[in-house]
């Protein structure tokens, strides 16, 4: 089960008509999130696997996870948005129980996103999914 605050990005998406505003809605969300800091920024954090540049930094505080992210594209800062929605405040064992792919299908994404894209966002749950796993 998805987090709530992604519940209420799935109820905008069904506001939104067409993909193009649905692509600049994925884009606002990552506008919105405040910048990783430079010193986040290094190989432990860096996503593999993604064509463009992603860092994830995952914490796990009194049983409850959480991440903040940052991508050089825009389109991914905005999944990167998305999944933090999906997943932040969850307990790992329930981070582990979301099916994030069956999620995004949800908001029509999987249609619109490229092969490197997909494989990307499929990189950034993997890595969500690992620390949440060792947690």
């Amino acid at each position: 089960m998805a987090a709530t605050a992604f519940e209420e990005i799935v109820e905008d998406f069904e506001f939104l008509d067409d993909w193009e505003d649905r692509y600049r809605y994925v884009i606002e969300q990552g506008k919105a999130m405040d910048p990783l800091p430079d010193a986040l920024k290094v190989a432990a954090t860096k996503v593999e696997g993604c064509a463009s540049q992603v860092w994830l930094h995952p914490v796990i505080e009194d049983g409850t996870f959480r991440f903040d992210g940052d991508s050089d594209a825009m389109i991914v800062k905005g999944l990167i948005a998305l999944l933090r929605r999906l997943y932040n405040g969850l307990s790992p064992a329930a981070v582990l129980a979301v099916d994030a792919r069956a999620e995004m299908t949800r908001l029509g994404l999987n249609d619109h996103l490229s092969a490197q894209r997909s494989n990307g966002l499929r990189a950034m749950i993997e890595r969500i999914r690992t620390v949440a796993a060792a947690a």
